[in-house]
């Protein structure tokens, strides 16, 4: 039974991620990145990590989404875009990045091969994720939360406009 699940949450996962990079509409692209979301949340559950698990929705496919979806609301994406155009250095970008890629699996498939099948029934639960958090990663936790208010700032900083002098003449603001 946990075999059939994990396979047809794997063909699911799969199937969706394909989908997120083949749509046209980055709408349809963002709804099918949260089905993805959906299915990591699954995996989760089946590995015994219940408190990832809804982390993942709550994070990822709740909060996440809806700012990407914010985000191509506000870009008023309409006209096709010209993703086509390559030249030799895209190719080559390209290629690089496949390069990449390649290496994260070889190196993943390499860290499986002595891989305990024995699941430690504390892993994944809140008091685990918070002794991590808070006593053995407490330094990158903070610098990542010091990052965090740097990169709101930025976009606030960003987003507050001057008023143009048309704005000014008509006595509206902006």
């Amino acid at each position: 039974m946990e075999l059939t699940l994990f396979i047809i949450t794997a063909l699911v996962a799969l199937g969706s991620a394909i989908m997120v990079i083949t749509r046209k509409s980055p709408i349809i692209s963002v709804l099918f990145l949260v089905l993805t979301f959906f299915c990591l949340a699954v995996f989760y559950v089946m590995l015994g990590a219940q408190f990832i698990a809804a982390m993942q929705i709550i994070v990822y496919a709740g909060a996440i989404m809806v700012l990407f979806l914010f985000v191509l609301m506000l870009l008023n994406l309409r006209g096709d875009q010209n993703w086509e155009v390559s030249g030799p250095l895209r190719k080559w970008l390209g290629w690089i990045a496949a390069g990449g890629v390649l290496l994260v699996v070889i190196t993943a498939i390499q860290s499986v091969t002595g891989f305990n099948t024995e699941l430690d029934p504390a892993v994944g639960t809140v008091s685990s994720i918070g002794d991590a958090l808070f006593n053995r990663f407490l330094l990158p936790f903070e610098i990542v939360s010091v990052m965090l208010l740097g990169a709101i700032i930025g976009v606030v900083a960003m987003v507050k406009r001057k008023p143009s002098t048309e704005d000014e003449e008509e006595g509206g603001e902006a």
